[in-house]
C-alpha cells in the first residue's frame, strides 16, 4: 500500500506522463516540417555564422538566411509550374508517338531484334513511362488540392530553421546538459555526431543534387528533350548511392545516338565521363573529409528503409538513424560509452 508521499510522486508522475503525450499529439502532425527545418537550419548554419561575424545581430543574420531561402524556393516554385509540368505534358504526348519497336530493332544484337522480343520490350517501355506520368499528374492534382495545408507547414518549417539558427548552440548545449556521459567522452561522442552528419548530409544529399544540377546543365548545352524533367530524375538518383547519375544521362545519351543525333551524343558522352561522373569526387574532396565516410550499403540501406517509413524525408533520416547506429556500437565496443557513464552508486 503506497503511502502519502509515495501516492503524490505517482500521481505527479503520471501528470508529467501526460502533459508528454498531450505534447507528442500536438506535434505529431507537424513533425516532418519541425525535422526539415533543423536539417536546413544545419546546412545553412555556416551562411548563418557569416552573417553574424559582419552584422553581430543573431536576429538579422537569421532573418537575412531565411529570406534568402524563401526567395530560393518561390523562384525553384515558379520554374516547376511553369516549365516542369509543361515538359512532363510535353513529354507524355511525345513518348505516344515515339516507335519503341524501331528503337530496338536498331539497339538490339540482330537475334534478339528480329523476333518478339524488341515488341515486348517496347511494349512494357511504353506502358511504364505512360503509369509513371500519369502519377506524376496525380501527384500534381493532390499537390493543388492540399495546398492550404502545404503552406502551413511550410511556414513551420521556416519559423524552426529561424528559430534553429539563431538558438541552435543553446540547443545543442542543452542536449550536452542532458548527457549520462563523462565530458571528455561527450566531446568525443558529439564530434563523431557531427562527422556522421556531415558525411551523410554533405557526402549524399548536397553532392548528389550538385551532380544532378550540373548533369542538367549538360542536358541544356546539348539541346535532349525536356531538360528540367530529367534534371530532376537525375537529382533524386545522384543521391542515392550505387545507382548515381549514370542511370539517367547514359540511356540519354543512347536515345540521342538512336535518334541520329550523332554529334550531340558524342557531346553528351564526353560531358558525362569527364564532368558528370567526376564532380562528386571533386566536392567530395573539398567539403567532406574521408575520415567521415559512411559505408554505402548503410546509406543504401538507410534510404530504402526511411523511404519506406517516412518518405522523401527518409532519403536523409534513414541513413542518419543507422550511422548513429553504428557510431553508438563503435563506441561502446571500444569502452567508450561503457566507461564514460556517470551513472555511479551513491555514497550514501
Amino acid at each position: 500500500m503506497f503511502n502519502k508521499i509515495n501516492f503524490k510522486d505517482l500521481i505527479i508522475l503520471l501528470l508529467i506522463a501526460v502533459i508528454f503525450i498531450i505534447a507528442f499529439f500536438v506535434i505529431k502532425p507537424i513533425i516532418i516540417p519541425m525535422i526539415y527545418g533543423i536539417l536546413l537550419a544545419y546546412i545553412f548554419y555556416p551562411i548563418y555564422k557569416f552573417f553574424l561575424k559582419k552584422i553581430k545581430n543573431k536576429n538579422i543574420s537569421a532573418l537575412i538566411v531565411c529570406a534568402g531561402l524563401i526567395i530560393i524556393l518561390l523562384a525553384i516554385t515558379f520554374l516547376i509550374f511553369q516549365n516542369l509540368f509543361s515538359q512532363v505534358i510535353n513529354f507524355y504526348l511525345g513518348i505516344q508517338k515515339f516507335d519503341f519497336t524501331n528503337m530496338a530493332e536498331r539497339l538490339l544484337p540482330k537475334f534478339i531484334s528480329t523476333s518478339q522480343i524488341s515488341t515486348s520490350i517496347s511494349g512494357y517501355l511504353n506502358n511504364y513511362i505512360s503509369t509513371m506520368i500519369e502519377d506524376f499528374i496525380k501527384i500534381f492534382k493532390d499537390f493543388i488540392f492540399n495546398l492550404p495545408i502545404i503552406m502551413i507547414k511550410l511556414f513551420v518549417v521556416i519559423l524552426v530553421f529561424f528559430f534553429s539558427l539563431r538558438d541552435g548552440e543553446k540547443g545543442i548545449e542543452f542536449l550536452k546538459s542532458l548527457s549520462p556521459l563523462k565530458k571528455e567522452t561527450e566531446e568525443k561522442f558529439f564530434t563523431h555526431l557531427k562527422d556522421v552528419t556531415n558525411s551523410v548530409l554533405w557526402g549524399q544529399i548536397v553532392i548528389g543534387i550538385i551532380q544532378g544540377i550540373v548533369a542538367g546543365i549538360g542536358y541544356f548545352i546539348f539541346h535532349v528533350e525536356n531538360p528540367l524533367l530529367l534534371t530532376s530524375i537525375t537529382i533524386i538518383t545522384s543521391m542515392i548511392p550505387i545507382i548515381g547519375a549514370w542511370i539517367v544521362w547514359v540511356p540519354v545519351d543512347i536515345y540521342l545516338f538512336a535518334t541520329g543525333n550523332t554529334g550531340l551524343g558524342i557531346g553528351l558522352l564526353i560531358y558525362g565521363i569527364v564532368v558528370v561522373s567526376t564532380v562528386d569526387n571533386i566536392i567530395r574532396m573539398l567539403i567532406v573529409s574521408k575520415r567521415t565516410k559512411i559505408n554505402s550499403v548503410i546509406v543504401l540501406l538507410g534510404m530504402i528503409g526511411g523511404l519506406f517509413m517516412f518518405g522523401f524525408l527518409g532519403l536523409i533520416i534513414g541513413p542518419l538513424a543507422l550511422a548513429y547506429v553504428v557510431l553508438i556500437a563503435e563506441l561502446y565496443v571500444k569502452n567508450n560509452v561503457k566507461e564514460g557513464l556517470v551513472f555511479q552508486p551513491s555514497k550514501d
